[in-house]
């Protein structure tokens, strides 16, 4: 199918993955009010047009955590990229380098990290998530930091996975689980040879190296389950804090008071963010909360933001209500599992014209001119 939108990739996506990865990577939460709200909230942010106002020299350019970027653009950590497409994760490195654009590789990646600094010529960032077993955490945060990563992006919000129906219901998890998942592959072929096949090994790579096994799919839901800790505090925090020797993010805050405590734990940075609507069902829309965290915060800490962004458009709404940089998580996958590499350097292109587009028309030229004032 022609690709000529950023909204084109999700059903060129949808054509080519068996549906327990579609819907994995396509769905929430409970009933998904949620995933649903992310992307209306958006569309009900109103930029101003202004005339006349000598935009022809228009930059997208930015500062952050003393990176140069093209745009204020990051891919968000998703798991299981290397089943989207063969050796996913590399294919999305490679993109965003050639971008300029940070990627933020998944605790939960096909690919090991080692392989993703090597094809991102060394910009990547990692994201951990809060576990039980502190061995793991010390093991990964250690190899980040020999493998020469600076940027740590830490999810909090997820101290157990949240009830995501549609993966019971599609076989990525639930009765017979492994016999769905190989019916749908024999009816995806391009996927099958792709990634199936040709896309080999199918473990967990950073998991795999700690525990010096394979940990593949059939192990995925199990591993998470029995790993994620209810009992985490800001306090239980600091060793990481104090191990860290560079930036720290943390994602998954939706509360002004919880930002008010990243400040205080001395992180550089937040990620608003619901965890794209698969954590609790009903919470507030990504740019629902974000105005009000980015003014609680103020310059304490640089404020990221993710959640229904599909376009350039959706970039320049966050970035007016608040946010400093915006990660894509959806909008890139989809464009990874329908052409790959190709696919996301093709989606990038597309976001920074619809960024291009909507700046010209808002009558701004910079990236730090963006505000509220530019909104209706």
């Amino acid at each position: 199918m022609i690709i000529s939108s950023p909204l084109d990739f999700r059903e060129a996506a949808r054509r080519r993955l068996p549906p327990f990865l579609f819907d994995y990577l396509d769905g929430g939460a409970f009933g998904e009010e949620t995933l649903a709200a992310n992307q209306s909230a958006l569309g009900q942010v109103h930029p101003r047009q202004r005339v006349l106002r000598n935009v022809s020299d228009l930059s997208l350019k930015t500062r952050l955590f003393g990176e140069d970027l093209a745009m204020p653009v990051m891919l968000a950590p998703i798991g299981l990229g290397g089943m989207m497409r063969r050796r996913g994760e590399l294919q999305v490195a490679r993109a965003a380098h050639a971008a300029k654009v940070p990627y933020i590789l998944s605790t939960v990646s096909v690919c090991p990290l080692a392989d993703v600094v090597a094809a991102s010529g060394g910009q990547v960032w990692f994201q951990l998530y809060v576990l039980k077993d502190r061995g793991f955490m010390r093991h990964v945060l250690e190899r980040a930091q020999a493998l020469g990563v600076t940027k740590l992006v830490f999810t909090v919000d997820m101290p157990l996975p949240g009830a995501r129906y549609r993966d019971a219901h599609s076989g990525m998890s639930g009765p017979a689980a492994s016999l769905r998942r190989a019916l749908q592959a024999m009816t995806h072929p391009r996927w099958s040879i792709d990634v199936g096949l040709m896309g080999r090994p199918h473990n967990l790579g950073n998991i795999s190296d700690y525990r010096g096994m394979p940990t593949d799919l059939s192990d995925y839901i199990g591993w998470l389950g029995a790993n994620f800790d209810p009992s985490i505090t800001w306090s239980d925090l600091e060793w990481i804090r104090d191990m860290w020797k560079g930036e720290m993010i943390v994602k998954g805050i939706l509360d002004p008071a919880d930002a008010r405590d990243a400040v205080r734990f001395g992180a550089d940075g937040i990620v608003v963010s619901n965890h794209g609507g698969r954590q609790l069902d009903g919470a507030l829309a990504s740019a629902k909360a974000l105005p009000a965290i980015a003014e609680a915060v103020g310059d304490d800490l640089t404020v990221l933001v993710d959640g229904g962004v599909r376009t350039g458009l959706d970039v320049v709404r966050m970035l007016a209500l608040g946010a400093q940089g915006v990660l894509l998580g959806r909008a890139y996958v989809y464009a990874l599992a329908a052409q790959g590499e190709a696919g996301v350097a093709h989606l990038l292109d597309l976001i920074a014209q619809g960024m291009q587009v909507t700046m010209a028309l808002g009558g701004v030229t910079s990236v730090e001119k963006i505000g509220r004032d530019m909104l209706s």
